[in-house]
Order: C-alpha cells, then sequence, then structure tokens
C-alpha cells in the first residue's frame, strides 16, 4: 500500500479541482464588469472552501471514503486497511453487479416517487465539493453493500434516513480527460447545474445526445427509467 503524504494530498487536490476551476476562469475571462466581478468572487468562494475542505486532511479523508469507497481511512491509526480483495470487490460494485448495489440495478423504476427529484441525464453539482456531474442512475433509497455502509460510519439514526433517501448515481470527470469517477450521492448533497455540458468519459453509453439542458437517454436506459 502505497503511503498517504500530504504533498500526495495536494496534488490529488490541484488535479480533482481543474474541472469548476476551468469552468469558473472561462466565465471570469467573458462578459462585462458586473458578471466578471460575480465570477472572480465565485473563484475566491471556491478557494474558501476548498482551503476549508479538500485541503482539510479531515474532510479529504471523508471524502475520500465517500466519493471512492475502495479507498482506506488514513485518518485514524486504529482503522483497518481494506484487503486488495476487499478493495477489488467494492471497486467491481460500483460498475455492474447483480445485487443492484449503488444504482445499477435494471429493475424498472415504476412508478416513480414523488421525492426523486431528479432525472436522469440531468447535470447536477456536488454542494459540498461543487463537482459537476451527470445523473446515470437513481435507487429511491440506499442500496450498498453492508461492507461499504460499515466504512460509512453511519449512526443509527443515520442509516435509517439514508435507507429511505433518493441516492443517485453520478459519473465525474476524473483528474485527466479520459479517466472517470463514479458517485453514489444522496439527494440532499446535490443541486440542478444548467447552461453546462461537462465532457466525461462513456457518456455515449448511456446518452444519445445533449439537448441544450439534459442528456437524453439512449432507449435501453430509458426502458429502466421510463418516466425521466
Amino acid at each position: 500500500m502505497p503511503e498517504i503524504t500530504s504533498g500526495v494530498i495536494l496534488q490529488l487536490t490541484l488535479l480533482l479541482s481543474a474541472l469548476p476551476a476551468q469552468y469558473l476562469i472561462s466565465r471570469w475571462t467573458s462578459g462585462d464588469a458586473a458578471q466578471r466581478h460575480i465570477a472572480t468572487q465565485s473563484i475566491l468562494d471556491t478557494w474558501d472552501s476548498m482551503r476549508g475542505s479538500y485541503l482539510n486532511s479531515t474532510a479529504w479523508v471523508d471524502w475520500l471514503n465517500t466519493w471512492i469507497p475502495k479507498l482506506p481511512s488514513f485518518g485514524e491509526e486504529e482503522e483497518q486497511y481494506p484487503t486488495l480483495e476487499e478493495a477489488l470487490a467494492i471497486e467491481m460494485l460500483m460498475h455492474d453487479n447483480e445485487q443492484g448495489y449503488f444504482g445499477v440495478s435494471r429493475e424498472v423504476r415504476s412508478p416513480r416517487p414523488a421525492y426523486v427529484l431528479h432525472r436522469v441525464g440531468q447535470i447536477i453539482v456536488e454542494t459540498q465539493n461543487k463537482m459537476v456531474g451527470v445523473i446515470v442512475g437513481w435507487d429511491a433509497g440506499l442500496r450498498a453493500p453492508p461492507e461499504w455502509i460499515k466504512r460509512r460510519k453511519f449512526s443509527d439514526s443515520e442509516l435509517e434516513r439514508a435507507k429511505d433517501t433518493p441516492h443517485y448515481r453520478i459519473l465525474f470527470s476524473g483528474p485527466d480527460s479520459s479517466s472517470l469517477l463514479i458517485g453514489y450521492i444522496p439527494q440532499n448533497n446535490v443541486k440542478l447545474f444548467q447552461g453546462f455540458e461537462p465532457d466525461i468519459p462513456t457518456l455515449e453509453q448511456y446518452f444519445s445526445h445533449f439537448d441544450g439542458e439534459r442528456f437524453v437517454m439512449e432507449e435501453s436506459l430509458q426502458e429502466i427509467y421510463p418516466h425521466d
């Protein structure tokens, strides 16, 4: 297991912040003076947020464990590292599994619960770390393997709420143009993000095109989410 140092964390931080920073800078360099002032303030606000989250080791560890469950928590000395088999098992489940974990179930989502607020193909921003992604699936409540839930360290009350909270399977761009992050994010941690078409690998596997507001599902995905 490679050593996770503060230098490595900082490098990962800078790489993962590239997408939101690129978007904000593009907004800053266009428009009138008032728009540039607003965009500049957004850059400062984003950096302030990163200073309190990305660059804070405790929050960084929590973010990694939320978004990339195969990684161990290295913030607590007493916690045991997962074995290679455990890490590979979780990684495989994030991509595909017969149990339908992490929003990959092919069970038809009909009827569609009214409390599921977002739809497949919509662009969202993850509210804690401002990462932009595209919804490719959802569960009406938490649907994840016991080992993943255990590593999330839910309290009893938190777990009960999570079981009844819609969770979205979301694709995000990774540190470079060819890499991909898969998130399984509760509804209270996402909001719609309009006016921007993210360039994310593998989207063509799920969608036929972008209509200016959202991505349009391929027929096979539409059969699973007929009311989206």
